[in-house]
C-alpha cells in the first residue's frame, strides 16, 4: 500500500502535463493514418484483383475468336489442298463465304508457291495487295519457307497492312514441303480483331493494349483518361505469335470501385482522437481544481450527510402526518390503489373505514386548539395499535381518519375491526390532566361492492359516514348502492338552499305550549318548514344540517327572528297577544357577533317588546363555550329577551352555569318523558329537575307529551309548561286563533276555572 503513493503521484503529474492531449491526439493521428493506408492498400488489392479478372477474361476472349478464325483457314487450305484445280470463281465463292460467317476478316487471299498475291476476297478495296510480295523481308521470307516445310501456321505479328491501316495476317499452308500449293491467308484489322472484345463495360472504362515482344504494338481506346498505378497485363496463348494483353482502367472506374471506408475510418478515428484530447484537457482542468476539492471535502461530506438526513424527514414527511405520525391522505390513497390492483388479481376484498370523532369541534373550539392536537394524537396512539400487515391506518385531517383493511375474506372481518376501532374509544382520553370521553362514528365501504377505484369507495364511505350521523353517531353504516342517490338528492337541495330565502319559500309552523297553571295556550316554539317548490313541504331535518354545513344557516337564523317578530306584531291586537314565542339558535348564530344587534333591530322594526320573544339553546350548545355565550346571552337578557335551555339533562358539564347565567327556562328533554310514568329512574330524575328549577327560580317544560298520564305525572309535580302531540302538533300561524277558541281539554285533568 506504501509503494502505490508513489507511482499514483506520477500517474497523476504525467496526466497533468500539458503536451498530453497533443501527443494523443497525434497518436490517434498516425492510428487513422496507417488505418486508412491498411484499408486502401486492401481495396488496392481488391481493385488489381478485378481488374487481372477483367483481363483474363479478354484474353479468352482473344483466345476463343483467334482460335476460330485459324480454324476457318486452315479448312480453307486443306480444301484447296484436296482441290488444286479448284476454279477462281469457285474459291471466290467459297471465301466469301466465310466473310459472311466471320465478319473479323478483312481479307481472304491465295498466296502461291513464290510468296506473290494471286487472289483475294474482296477484290474491292483489295487492288493493289494483287501481285503484292509477301516475303517482303528476310525475316517474312525465313517465316515463311519455315511454314512450308513444317506446314505449320505463320503470323505476321502487327504490321502496317498494303491495304493500309495496322492489322494481322495469319498464313495457313496449303500442304507441307514440296507438295505445297501456296497459302491461304487471313487478313484481320486489328480494330476489327479486337471489336467483339469491346462490350460497354470495356469501351467506356478500360483501354486495351496488344504488346508484342514487350511493347504495345496495338492501342485501343487511346484516347481515355487512364489512372497510372493500376493497369494488368496477361499472356495470350495464340499460335504462332506471342502476345499480351495489357487492361488498363480510366479514372472514372477506379474511383467508382474505391472504397468510402478508409476516408470515414479516417475521420471517424480524427475525431475520436479529438475528443479523447479534449476529455484528457478536460481531466486536467479536473484534476487542477481536485486540490481545491479536497480541501473542502471533509465540508460537503457533512453536507452530504446533512441532506440526506433532510431528504430521509422528507420522504418520511411525504408519507406521513406531522401531528399524528400516521400515514397521510396522499400515501394513503396511493396506497390504497395499488391494494386494490393487487386484490383485483387475486380476486378479494377490501374495506375502507372512515372514522369521525363525535363532537370534537365543540371540544376543539371550547378547550382551544392544543387541546384539540393532544386528544388527535392520543387517538391516532390507539388506532395506530390496530396498524399490521393487513391494516393500514392514516390521519386524513380535520377530526377524520382513514383504515384500508386488505384480504377481507368476509363482512365479519370488517365487522370485527369495527368491534376493535370501537374499543379505542371505550376509555375516556387523559388531556391536559383530565378524561374525556369521546366517540366515533363510521362509515365502510367495501371493494368491489361499494366501488372499483380508490376515489370511488372513499367518496362511498363518505357517504355511509354521512349516514351514521344522521342516524345519531356512535355507530357504523356499511354504504349500500341507495345511498348514492339520496346523497345526489341531499347534493341537489343543499343548490336549491342557496335559492330559498330570495324565492320566500320558508314558512313558520308553531307548536303551543300549555301552561300547567292554568291549562292555556301561553306560549309558541316557532318552527321552520320549508316549501320547496317540487318536494312539498320539508321538516327541518331535511334542511337544516345543509344549512349548518354550508354556513346559510345563520341568514336562515336571522329570517326565522325576523318571521317571528313580524308574527307578534300581527297578534299584538289580537287574541293571540299575550303569546310568547321561541326560536332556536344554532352554536353558529350563537358565535355571530352581530346576533344581538340583529334581534333588537327586528324587535324595533316590528314594535315588539322584548319579553315576547324567547330564544332556546340546546345545553350542548349552551355549554360549548361558556366565556363567550355569557357575554351574548347577557346582552340578550338585558334586552328583556327570555333565556329558554333545550334538551336539558343529556349534557355531561357542570350545572354551574344555571347559577351564573340569566337562565328563564329549562326545557326537558323527551328521553325522559317518554318512560316516566314507566321507569322510575326518569321519574326520579324529571322531579329532581323541576325542583332544582324551581329552587333557582327558573321555569321549567317538558317535551314530547304524548299521553294524559305523562301529563298528569306533570301537573302532578308543578312542571310549568308542556309541549307535545297530545296537545297539538306544529300548525300555520292561521289555525292558532281556532285552537285557542277551542281549548285544550282532557278528560283525566281537570280543566281550568
Amino acid at each position: 500500500m506504501q509503494n502505490r503513493k508513489p507511482y499514483s503521484g506520477i500517474i497523476l503529474r504525467w496526466l497533468a502535463h500539458p503536451a498530453l492531449p497533443v501527443l494523443i491526439f497525434l497518436l490517434f493521428l498516425g492510428i487513422a493514418s496507417t488505418l486508412k493506408f491498411g484499408i486502401d492498400q486492401q481495396n488496392d488489392a481488391q481493385i488489381s484483383s478485378r481488374l487481372q479478372s477483367e483481363a483474363k477474361s479478354l484474353a479468352r476472349e482473344l483466345e476463343r475468336d483467334f482460335t476460330r478464325h485459324v480454324e476457318a483457314l486452315k479448312r480453307m487450305a486443306e480444301r484447296r489442298k484436296v482441290l488444286p484445280a479448284i476454279s477462281e470463281a469457285q474459291w471466290r465463292e467459297d471465301a466469301r463465304n466465310y466473310l459472311t460467317d466471320f465478319e473479323t476478316y478483312q481479307a481472304i487471299e491465295w498466296i502461291s508457291r513464290d510468296f506473290l498475291v494471286r487472289w483475294v476476297e474482296p477484290f474491292t478495296g483489295n487492288e493493289d495487295v494483287l501481285g503484292f510480295n509477301v516475303a517482303f523481308s528476310d525475316a517474312r521470307h525465313e517465316a515463311l519457307d519455315r511454314a512450308i516445310l513444317t506446314g505449320s501456321l505463320d503470323v505476321s505479328g502487327v504490321i502496317q497492312l498494303k491495304q493500309g491501316g495496322t492489322g494481322l495476317v495469319i498464313y495457313a499452308p496449303i500442304g507441307a514441303s514440296d507438295r505445297n500449293n501456296g497459302f491461304i491467308a487471313g487478313v484481320f484489322r486489328m480494330e476489327n480483331l479486337l471489336e467483339a472484345l469491346q462490350a460497354p463495360r470495356i469501351r467506356n472504362h478500360f483501354q486495351l493494349d496488344i504488346m508484342e515482344s514487350g511493347q504495345s504494338a496495338y492501342q485501343l481506346n487511346a484516347d481515355s483518361a487512364l489512372i497510372t498505378n493500376f493497369s494488368e497485363q496477361v499472356p495470350v496463348n495464340l499460335p504462332a505469335v506471342e502476345w499480351a494483353l495489357k487492361l488498363s482502367p480510366t479514372k472514372l472506374w477506379a474511383t467508382q470501385h474505391r472504397s468510402f471506408w478508409p476516408w470515414v475510418t479516417f475521420v471517424t478515428m480524427v475525431a475520436v482522437g479529438a475528443m479523447v484530447s479534449v476529455s484528457v484537457l478536460l481531466v486536467q482542468l479536473i484534476l487542477k481544481r481536485n486540490q481545491v476539492l479536497l480541501k473542502t471535502r471533509s465540508e460537503l461530506e457533512q453536507e452530504v450527510d446533512q441532506r440526506k438526513a433532510i431528504q430521509q424527514d422528507l420522504a418520511r414527511l411525504a408519507s406521513t402526518d406531522a401531528l399524528t405520525g400516521l400515514a397521510n391522505r396522499r400515501f394513503f390513497m396511493e396506497d390504497l390503489a395499488h391494494t386494490l390492483s393487487i386484490a383485483d388479481r387475486q380476486l378479494r376484498q377490501v374495506a375502507l373505514v372512515m372514522i369521525d370523532l363525535d363532537r370534537f369541534q365543540m371540544l376543539n373550539d371550547s378547550l382551544g386548539h392544543q387541546f384539540g392536537d393532544e386528544l388527535l394524537i392520543k387517538v391516532s396512539e390507539r388506532l395506530n395499535q390496530l396498524s399490521d400487515e393487513r391494516v393500514l391506518v392514516a390521519y386524513s385531517g380535520g377530526d377524520e381518519f382513514m383504515i384500508c383493511q386488505q384480504q377481507v375474506e368476509d363482512i365479519d372481518d370488517v365487522i370485527n375491526l369495527l368491534g376493535h376501532v370501537k374499543q379505542c374509544f371505550s376509555k375516556p382520553f387523559i388531556v391536559q390532566n383530565e378524561a374525556h370521553t369521546i366517540t366515533a362514528t363510521m362509515g365502510v365501504a367495501v371493494y368491489p361492492q361499494s366501488g372499483l377505484d380508490a376515489d370511488i369507495l372513499l367518496r362511498n364511505a363518505d357517504i355511509a359516514l354521512y349516514r351514521a350521523k344522521d342516524s345519531g353517531r356512535n355507530t357504523y353504516q356499511f354504504y349500500t348502492e341507495g345511498m348514492q342517490d339520496r346523497e345526489v338528492m341531499r347534493l341537489e337541495l343543499d343548490k336549491d338552499l342557496n335559492n330559498a330565502l330570495a324565492r320566500d319559500e320558508f314558512v313558520l309552523y308553531y307548536q303551543p305550549q300549555l301552561d300547567l297553571a292554568t291549562m292555556q295556550m301561553g306560549s309558541v316554539e316557532a318552527l321552520i318548514r320549508w316549501q320547496h317548490p317540487e318536494r312539498g313541504l320539508l321538516p327541518p331535518i331535511e334542511f337544516i344540517p345543509l344549512a349548518e354545513e354550508s354556513g346559510r344557516i345563520t341568514d336562515i337564523g336571522r329570517w326565522v327572528v325576523l318571521a317571528a317578530c313580524r308574527q307578534l306584531a300581527e297578534w299584538s291586537d289580537g287574541p293571540l297577544s299575550h303569546l310568547r314565542v321561541a326560536v332556536n339558535l344554532s352554536g353558529r348564530e350563537l358565535d355571530d357577533k352581530g346576533l344581538v344587534e340583529h334581534i333588537q333591530q327586528a324587535l324595533a322594526k316590528h314594535g315588539v317588546p322584548a319579553d315576547r320573544l324567547e330564544v332556546e339553546l340546546t345545553e350542548e350548545i349552551f355549554i360549548a363555550n361558556l366565556e363567550r355565550n355569557l357575554d351574548q346571552l347577557t346582552r340578550l337578557n338585558k334586552l328583556g329577551v327570555h333565556l329558554a335551555i333545550d334538551d336539558f339533562g343529556v349534557g355531561y358539564s357542570s350545572l354551574a352555569y344555571l347559577r351564573d347565567f340569566p337562565v328563564d327556562l329549562l326545557k326537558i328533554d323527551r328521553s325522559f318523558i317518554t318512560n316516566v310514568t314507566d321507569r322510575h329512574d326518569d321519574a326520579v330524575i324529571t322531579r329532581a329537575v323541576i325542583n332544582l328549577a324551581h329552587n333557582l327560580g327558573i321555569q321549567v317544560a317538558a317535551e314530547g307529551i304524548e299521553t294524559e298520564a305523562q301529563l298528569n305525572f306533570l301537573k302532578s309535580h308543578r312542571c310549568d309548561l308542556a309541549q307535545g302531540y297530545l296537545i297539538s302538533r306544529p300548525i300555520p300561524a292561521a289555525d292558532l286563533p281556532a285552537l285557542l277558541a277551542r281549548g285544550i281539554k282532557f278528560d283525566s285533568l281537570p280543566t281550568a276555572p
